[in-house]
């Protein structure tokens, strides 16, 4: 019986020794690359139609992930060349969408007319210290532009000269306090303000408030859509 159980194992040794081989380490290696390569090409893929779509801020985060996961490859050498321009440009489309969402736009009827308004928050930390920069359109009215206090009372005796900034460029905007007596600061020269922030990202306004030291009020202004303000009319009664 041993010498039977010996020949099949030798029977079997031979035949081991006479079988298919299984890959090499060089093939294992030429095959990981394939498969990476294959998985790069197929990132690859949908960064070119995103960037030919001009989707930039889509196509820049699938072609930092080709870069980063897959350094080696062609596809990464391909992407890098224009990786730098599609992230430039994909975040400029993801701020000035940041900066439109700052604002809100209202339209409803107010003390027997009708008005559009468009209201901005100053950039504080604190809720609680933010200052409306509040553009409305009156059918009664017209045209006006004030800031709307967080509960304190602006100080401002007759006309006040408001320190500002725009966009880094020193200016002085006029302003008045109204006669109702709300925590609000009228701006003085609508149409000029009006015409300085169309072409402002920033507005810096400093104002004293009772019982506060004077503030610098931040307004990001730069995402706003005059298209979204039109001259307010009564909407037609049905």
């Amino acid at each position: 019986m041993s010498k039977r159980i010996a020949a099949t194992a030798a029977l079997v040794l031979l035949l081991a020794a006479c079988g298919p081989k299984g890959p090499t380490p060089e093939e294992q290696a030429a095959a990981a690359r394939a498969a990476i390569e294959a998985q790069a090409n197929k990132s690859l893929e949908l960064y070119r139609t995103l960037l030919a779509e001009e989707s930039w801020e889509l196509a820049a985060p699938i072609g930092r992930e080709i870069v980063d996961k897959y350094p080696q490859t062609a596809a990464a050498r391909e992407v890098a060349k224009t990786l730098e321009d599609a992230t430039t440009r994909g975040e400029a489309i993801a701020e000035t969408r940041r900066l439109q969402q700052l604002w809100l736009y209202q339209s409803g009827e107010e003390s027997g007319g009708w008005q559009n308004v468009a209201t901005l928050h100053s950039a504080d930390r604190d809720r609680n210290a933010r200052v409306r920069l509040v553009l409305r359109k009156h059918t009664d009215w017209g045209t006006s532009v004030y800031l709307f206090g967080s509960g304190k009372d602006f100080e401002c005796r007759g006309t006040c000269k408001l320190p500002a900034k725009v966009d880094g460029e020193a200016r002085t905007f006029t302003a008045y306090l109204p006669e109702t007596g709300e925590p609000a600061m009228f701006i003085r020269g609508e149409k000029a303000f009006l015409d300085t922030l169309g072409k402002a990202r920033r507005i810096e306004i400093e104002v004293t408030e009772k019982d506060r030291k004077p503030r610098t009020l931040l307004f990001e202004v730069g995402g706003f859509d005059p298209a979204r303000w039109p001259d307010a009319k009564k909407p037609a009664s049905r």
